[in-house]
């Protein structure tokens, strides 16, 4: 099993986030690995938790990483984050991203979930993305 190529994929799924115009106009540059301490943006994009298991075989090292990343709004309803959250599932469903380490085998969306947060408040979608990676260059 490897973990290495971990953060490798964080940084591809941010570059190709933060890259992609139809999606920084409608949120600008709030896009983050984690949201910013004290006053956020009314609509932001957050990669989130991951769950990683085992992939490996004869041929070499490999994981399934589960990758969260999420569309949170403080406005009234869930049109523009359910606007947002399909172009980040267009963008990434099936993306060929190169990785800085190893190899993206594939990128999939899996399933999403929408809920009211906050005491209905805000509103926030988490859409997990089944990511394969091998590395093909191990350390």
């Amino acid at each position: 099993m490897t973990y290495a190529l971990a953060s490798h994929l964080q940084t591809a799924l941010y570059t190709a986030l933060a890259g992609h115009v139809p999606l920084t106009d409608m949120v600008g540059d709030a896009i983050y690995d984690a949201p910013p301490a004290g006053q956020r943006p009314d609509l932001y994009v957050s990669l989130g938790p991951e769950q990683v298991r085992d992939r490996s075989d004869k041929t070499g090292d490999g994981a399934i990483h589960d990758v969260t990343v999420s569309v949170v709004s403080d406005l009234s309803g869930f049109a523009r984050a359910k606007d947002v959250a399909a172009i980040i599932s267009d963008l990434l469903h099936g993306a060929d991203l190169t990785l800085t380490r190893g190899a993206l085998v594939y990128l999939n969306f899996t399933r999403a979930r929408a809920m009211r947060v906050r005491n209905g408040a805000s509103r926030r979608i988490d859409m997990t993305f089944r990511a394969r990676v091998s590395d093909e260059t191990p350390a």
